[in-house]
């Protein structure tokens, strides 16, 4: 597995290379120390100035009555012209047509959390599912704000998964803001196949939207697990719109029901 950092554009026939293979690419770090500070920064403010006028349906907590518990937040540059410029004009837009060798149309920006003691796991799934795309070409960027290791829940890839066409089964999982898991995930591919992806802040990642990955729990009592994720479809990709709206209207529903937005 070929892990990188941004170099020169000599480099992007390896990182092709290195994505159609395994389908995942990293860079340690994206970021530096001082980069991943300021936008450290701009995420609270964010967080503090925005987050509380966003529609209900876009936030999510572990605990509603605990604003501490934050743990995701969806379409962030919808909201904002500061995360608006890093998804549309950022170096994540790049990766991103380099690697589907085509223009791309930004999808979603979110922030990620596992807080400490309470961050559950994050099911084997693949986001072909949840993209409701064809063809299935779109890829998802995970920049961790803060270090991640196996203890407060870095990501593993199934290496080469992306590679069979059709989406693996998925149902239903209880998890929030992941509702949909792989049915029949650990199988002996699965287990051989599966590399985890730890790294210092600024480490960032970009899978293809078939490459089956999952994330453990944050099981430390101090650290939080704090991420930004960059959804991008292919422009070739064309959205069936009345199935993902079916489907977000069926997920919104049931998470109101249960009070869990």
């Amino acid at each position: 597995m070929v892990e990188k950092e941004i170099d020169s554009e000599a480099e992007n026939t390896q990182l092709l290379k290195d994505f159609k293979s395994n389908g995942c690419v990293a860079f340690h770090p994206l970021l530096s120390v001082q980069e991943v500070g300021a936008l450290n920064v701009e995420i609270e403010r964010f967080i503090r100035d925005i987050v509380p006028s966003m529609p209900t349906a876009q936030v999510y907590y572990e605990d509603k009555s605990d604003p501490s518990t934050l743990k995701q937040v969806q379409r962030m540059y919808e909201h904002d012209a500061y995360f608006e410029d890093l998804m549309l004009n950022g170096p994540v837009r790049c990766i991103a047509e380099t690697v589907l060798q085509e223009d791309v149309v930004p999808v979603n920006m979110q922030f990620f959390n596992k807080a400490p003691n309470v961050g559950q796991a994050t099911p084997a799934h693949q986001d072909g599912y949840y993209f409701h795309i064809d063809p299935c070409e779109a890829v998802t960027g995970w920049l961790a704000l803060e270090d991640v290791d196996d203890e407060n829940g870095c990501i593993h890839y199934v290496i080469g998964s992306h590679k069979a066409e059709a989406l693996r089964p998925h149902g239903q999982t209880g998890v929030l803001g992941f509702s949909q898991g792989i049915t029949d995930f650990g199988t002996v591919l699965d287990n051989a196949n599966e590399v985890a992806f730890p790294g210092k802040a600024g480490t960032f990642l970009m899978h293809h939207a078939r490459t089956i990955h999952r994330a453990g729990a944050n099981r430390s009592t101090t650290r939080s697990r704090r991420a930004l994720g960059f959804i991008y479809y292919a422009k070739s990709a064309k959205l069936d719109l009345t199935a993902k709206q079916a489907y977000q209207k069926s997920l919104d529903d049931r998470l109101k029901s249960q009070s869990k937005i």
